[in-house]
C-alpha cells in the first residue's frame, strides 16, 4: 500500500482483535484510483489476518468523494469515460466487499462524507459519527449519475422514496439526521473510540449470522445488479459538454 491508507491490528475493550483501516489520502481522502487500490488490499489484509471485526477511519473528513480536478483533466483530454472506468467499478466492488464479507465492519465518520464515499458509510454494518459530520450526494450539481450504491444500497437501508427526494434535492444530512435513519448508531465527540465501543459489545458469531441471512444470495445478486446500472449510467453521463462546464464553475468556485 501507498501512503493513502495505513491498516494496522489492534485489541478492542473485550480483548477480541479488531483490524482498523485507517484512509489518510490528500485532498480529504478522495476517491481516486490509488486510495481505492489500497482499500482492496487493506481488505486483503483483513482476510488474512483472521480479525472478525473491523474499523474504518477517514481523520479529519471520512471522503469527500470522487476527486473533481481528476474527472476535469480527464474530461479536457478526452478520456472522461477510460478515467471513470479507473474509479467507479472499483468503489462499487469495494462497497460490494463490504456488504458481503464475513466481517463485522464499523465505520468512524468526521467531517464529509459525501459523493461516492457515502456508500462506504452505508455498506458498513455500525457506525459512528462526530456531531459536526454529514452527507451529502453532491450529484445533481455536478450532474454525475450516483455511484457507491446511493440507488444501489440506499433505498434498501431508507427506503426508495426517501432514498430519492435526498438524491434529488441534493440535501445535507448531518449526524443527528443519521442517527435518525439508522445510518450511524451513535453520535460522539470521539466517533473512533465509540465505535471501538460498539463493536466490543457485539457478539460476534450472532452478529455474523445476521449479517449472512440479511445479506442473502437475492439481496446481494440485487445490490450488484444495481451497483452495475450505476456504473453503467455514471460512464454515459460523465463524457457529456455540460458536465465539462459545471466541473469548470465547480473549480472556478473553490479556487
Amino acid at each position: 500500500m501507498s501512503g493513502s491508507v495505513s491498516c494496522d491490528e489492534i485489541v478492542l475493550p473485550n480483548g477480541e482483535p479488531c483490524f482498523r483501516i485507517m484512509m489518510k489520502a490528500p485532498r480529504a481522502n478522495a476517491l481516486e484510483p490509488g486510495l481505492l487500490r489500497d482499500l482492496h488490499r487493506a481488505f486483503d489484509a483483513v482476510e488474512q489476518s483472521g480479525a472478525r471485526k473491523a474499523l474504518i477511519t477517514g481523520g479529519r473528513n471520512f471522503s469527500t468523494g470522487g476527486d473533481v480536478r481528476r474527472f476535469f483533466e480527464a474530461a479536457q483530454n478526452g478520456r472522461a469515460e477510460s478515467y471513470a472506468d479507473e474509479v467507479v467499478p472499483v468503489l462499487q466492488d469495494l462497497i460490494m466487499r463490504i456488504i458481503a464479507m464475513p466481517l463485522v465492519i464499523a465505520s468512524a465518520v468526521r467531517g464529509a462524507a459525501t459523493g461516492g464515499s457515502a456508500g462506504i458509510l452505508f455498506a458498513s454494518d455500525i457506525a459512528a459519527a462526530e456531531q459536526g459530520a454529514f452527507v451529502q450526494p453532491y450529484y445533481g450539481v455536478m450532474g454525475f449519475a450516483p455511484d457507491g450504491g446511493w440507488t444501489a444500497l440506499l433505498p434498501e437501508l431508507i427506503g426508495a422514496r426517501p432514498a430519492q427526494s435526498w438524491l434529488m434535492a441534493n440535501c445535507r444530512r448531518d449526524a443527528a439526521e443519521l442517527q435518525r435513519l439508522g445510518l450511524v448508531q451513535a453520535v460522539d465527540a470521539d466517533p473512533e473510540t465509540r465505535a471501538l465501543a460498539l463493536l466490543a459489545g457485539i457478539d460476534t458469531g450472532s452478529a455474523l449470522a445476521a449479517k449472512s441471512i440479511i445479506w442473502n444470495c437475492p439481496r446481494l445478486t440485487a445490490v450488484r445488479a444495481g451497483l452495475d446500472a450505476e456504473t453503467a449510467a455514471f460512464r454515459k453521463l460523465i463524457g457529456r459538454q455540460e458536465i465539462l462546464s459545471r466541473m469548470t464553475d465547480f473549480l472556478h468556485s473553490t479556487g
